[in-house]
């Protein structure tokens, strides 16, 4: 399905952004110059559609009124899509600028449709009538969440607070934007060359034969160590060099900030200080304007959760259970560098994995990278996929997709009979250009086409695992931690939930629609898996020898799951608790300098362990919530962890019964139950309609060790 979907211009007909119709996009040949071009006439193609569909001779009907509109929307989307996905994995200073100077239009064009009260009146009139009646369980909920939208969008502000609101829009997402960039800047912008190798002591050898590979290609000599994480954590991780652990972590916690290093075109441009208070102040009146009491508030209305409070007490009440084991964890770790390291005068930050590695090490007789030796990258997705295809009655095999990047595969999906149901792209390794981090994004729907035919969906599964590097001159295959292994399987949860969908109308489909406190319940249940030995002694082959893991070291890292587990839990609810109370609580009125970060120290000291160094500057680059649409929304991963620590408890029943925790049966259950509704019904009806009962926290609590 490659066919235009207009008539071009004569000057558009070879723009890669307007040729590929509803098929793939052609990533590597979008040029810079070809963005406002496309999304221009993009634009105008969907305010077309717009206005035919407000036209008064236009019936408010599904055929001709909902399905036009979203045809034209996804045309301007996927494209949209395709420039913003380039811009996350391949940014150029040209992409950058060709995309900022495109976003502020694209952002009023989405904030106009939700104010358009004549749009909004169709919709209320589609709602109402007789037809409505007629309409499947998955486009009622389109139109439902639809009125909805039209409610948080504006639609009934007076004409006299429209263009202020729209305003809001555009400025939130052009400082979104400058926070993603500087937090890439300043990643990007930071190398140290270590020039003598004894100061690598305690250094994976992997961890120095990718400094020497990122210094060659820098023109250095030596060994270079960045602020991406591969380069970054084996350092905290490894390295006995003191001095460096400490450079390294300074550096990184003050990314972004007034207190980063004097480098590149220099640190004032990178500081995002001001950005967060701006973007907290125009959540602050948007949330007003359309009459909730805070940002947090209206971030509620289309998630699971009820109330403020609600969210509040759960995580302060998490807090209280967690604290107990992370002060343990914490006494045990100073015990041990004191008595067993020679840390007479306290642990720094710049210490805590370091101590943290060797007291693992110590109890358990392993290392990570001991271990990361088990899990070469293609023998980990020969794993993740036996899973998926023995679970979910589905069978992957290699595509040859259009990509951005050499490192990319593409893989189809099909059922048992061979019929493709789905594409999707791994991105696996971490480059310059390339934002930190791991993620799934939408790069088509599924969708029931206007000809009826079915629109089959395709995502992206990103990760930043360390590349693999040459050693004398061979190229070694690529190992992953087994924290990337469970990264891995964490967004291919999302994947699977937006690939194996069986609804057909479009906003609703896969993870669209699915309330934001429950859409991490699929990636979180994956993890799981990566703690089974039925499946961790298929997906494992080491390195040189290829042997598969040892039981033995399998019993070891089970027995080390929930170490530290204290700590690792009480540090995600403090940055969910800052997330939240920013957004309910904090009086930005009179908020001046660093008072975003006092909230982040206040509520640190409150319920962390560990203080917050004086240097410390993490929110400054707290992307999920500035720049990766989690505002007042962090909470999400501990809510859901709670539904998918409860949904992998099914399938560990059905382990007593069958022997094995990949449960064809189960795993049926879950994909018709939770993947394949995706947001056509309300999470907690998808749950219950799994589990046949409502959630409980107990299985949490066992998992992570905390009851």
């Amino acid at each position: 399905m490659t066919t235009a979907l207009f008539t071009l211009p004569a000057a558009l007909q070879h723009n890669p952004l307007l040729t590929f119709g509803r098929g793939i996009a052609p990533y590597s040949q979008v040029k810079p110059e070809h963005i406002a071009p496309a999304i221009q006439f993009l634009l105008k193609h969907a305010q077309d559609a717009v206005d035919t569909a407000t036209d008064p001779k236009t019936p408010s009907s599904w055929d001709q009124l909902a399905e036009p509109l979203e045809d034209a929307t996804e045309a301007l989307g996927r494209s949209w899509g395709v420039i913003s996905h380039l811009n996350s994995v391949a940014d150029t200073p040209e992409l950058r600028t060709a995309y900022g100077e495109m976003l502020p239009e694209v952002t009023a064009f989405f904030s106009s449709l939700g104010q358009n009260l004549a749009l909004y009146k169709k919709f209320k009139e589609l709602k109402n009538s007789p037809d409505f009646a007629k309409l499947n369980r998955a486009q009622k909920k389109v139109i439902e969440n639809s009125l909805r939208d039209f409610r948080l969008g504006g639609a009934e502000l007076s004409d006299a607070d429209k263009p202020r609101f729209s305003a809001i829009q555009d400025e939130q997402a052009v400082l979104g934007k400058a926070f993603s960039d500087h937090v890439l800047d300043a990643t990007d912008g930071f190398v140290h060359l270590v020039s003598d190798k004894t100061d690598l002591a305690g250094m994976p050898d992997d961890a120095i034969a990718a400094a020497a590979d990122t210094a060659q290609q820098k023109g250095l000599q030596g060994w270079a160590f960045t602020l991406h994480f591969p380069s970054y954590y084996p350092v905290m991780q490894y390295s006995e060099n003191r001095a460096l652990r400490r450079l390294m972590y300074q550096a990184y916690v003050t990314r972004s900030s007034e207190l980063a290093p004097q480098y590149g075109k220099g640190k004032l441009d990178w500081d995002n200080t001001h950005n967060m208070l701006d973007q907290l102040r125009l959540r602050d009146e948007e949330a007003r304007m359309l009459g909730f009491a805070n940002y947090a508030a209206l971030s509620l209305a289309p998630k699971m959760a009820n109330t403020v409070d609600e969210v509040d007490l759960f995580l302060t009440n998490f807090a209280i259970k967690s604290k107990p084991f992370a002060q343990k964890d914490w006494q045990e770790l100073c015990e041990y560098a004191k008595a067993e390291l020679g840390f007479t005068d306290g642990l720094e930050p710049w210490d805590i994995p370091f101590a943290a590695e060797r007291l693992k090490q110590a109890r358990y007789s392993f290392s990570e990278n001991e271990l990361k030796q088990y899990f070469p990258l293609p023998k980990v997705l020969d794993g993740l996929f036996q899973v998926i295809q023995t679970l979910f009655g589905v069978k992957i095999e290699a595509a040859d997709l259009p990509t951005w990047h050499a490192d990319v595969q593409s893989f189809a999906v099909k059922d048992q009979a061979g019929k493709i149901r789905a594409y999707f792209y791994l991105d696996p390794y971490a480059r310059p250009g390339k934002r930190g981090g791991a993620w799934m994004d939408d790069a088509r729907g599924r969708r029931e086409l206007p000809n009826g035919e079915i629109q089959v969906p395709v995502a992206y599964l990103v990760c930043n695992f360390a590349p693999p590097v040459k050693v004398d001159g061979v190229l070694r295959q690529p190992t992953i931690t087994h924290d990337d292994v469970i990264t891995l399987f964490h967004e291919s949860g999302h994947g699977l939930h937006h690939l194996l969908t069986q609804v057909s109308a479009l906003g609703v489909s896969g993870i669209n629609g699915v309330e934001w406190d429950a859409v991490e319940l699929p990636s979180q249940f994956m993890e799981n898996f990566c703690w089974e030995w039925e499946v961790l002694e298929k997906m494992t082959a080491h390195a040189e020898t290829g042997k598969p893991l040892p039981r033995e070291l399998f019993d070891k890292i089970l027995a080390a799951k929930n170490f530290q587990n204290g700590l690792a839990t009480l540090r995600q609810i403090v940055m969910s608790l800052t997330d939240w109370r920013l957004h309910s609580s904090f009086d930005v009125k009179d908020a001046k300098g660093h008072a975003v970060l006092d909230v982040s120290r206040n509520i640190a000291d409150e319920y962390n362990i560990i203080p917050q160094p004086e240097i410390s500057r993490w929110i400054n680059s707290f992307s999920h919530i500035f720049a990766g649409g989690y505002a007042a929304g962090y909470y999400s991963y501990k809510w859901a962890e709670v539904l998918s620590a409860d949904a992998y408890s099914a399938f560990e029943e059905a382990a007593k019964l069958t022997g094995s925790v990949l449960d064809a049966k189960t795993g049926t259950r879950y994909r018709e139950e939770i993947l394949e509704v995706g947001g056509s019904r309300p999470a907690a009806e998808s749950f219950k309609a799994f589990r046949g009962r409502e959630p409980s926290i107990d299985a949490l609590l066992r998992h992570g060790g905390l009851s």
